[in-house]
């Protein structure tokens, strides 16, 4: 019965979360011209639950930006594909087509957003031309855990 409740908790936390307005920037996007729009929607629908303020890996509730775009980028070498990758992920995240394997065994699937087709291409568009910030810890997570990249995906 505990333990249910606090399920209960945890994903009240996360579902009312996800669309959280996030109105800082972050300090290295400051200074990005490009693709405001896509910076905006990224700020809003994302950084709710891809947070880079958390104090460790093991409170963060689904994986950094970064870590999700260093992922897909070594994966797809053109932005086109990258943008079609996160699009066609975003739109309808299962665990089939998940790159991140480790993260979903972590945190599970992404839940599904009521993002539209063009709003996630500017979001995913902005990710591939921008430095990402990344958590104060990210780093030494990936140098204790992902040496060479291992872990970071199904093919790698």
């Amino acid at each position: 019965m505990k333990t249910n409740l606090i399920i209960i908790a945890i994903l009240f936390v996360v579902l009312s979360s996800c669309n959280n307005k996030i109105t800082s920037l972050p300090k290295n996007e400051i200074n990005s011209t490009t693709n405001t729009e896509g910076l905006k929607l990224f700020q809003q629908n994302c950084y709710a639950c891809h947070s880079v303020t958390t104090k460790s890996h093991d409170e963060i509730i689904a994986p950094p930006m970064a870590a999700v775009k260093r992922r897909y980028m070594k994966e797809y070498d053109s932005e086109d594909d990258f943008v079609k990758a996160v699009v066609s992920y975003a739109s309808d995240p299962k665990t089939e087509n998940a790159l991140m394997i480790g993260a979903v065994d972590k945190f599970k699937v992404m839940p599904k957003q009521a993002f539209t087709k063009e709003d996630l291409t500017k979001i995913a568009a902005y990710i591939y031309d921008n430095e990402i910030e990344t958590p104060e810890w990210f780093e030494d997570h990936l140098q204790q855990n992902h040496k060479n990249g291992q872990g970071m995906g199904k093919n790698k």
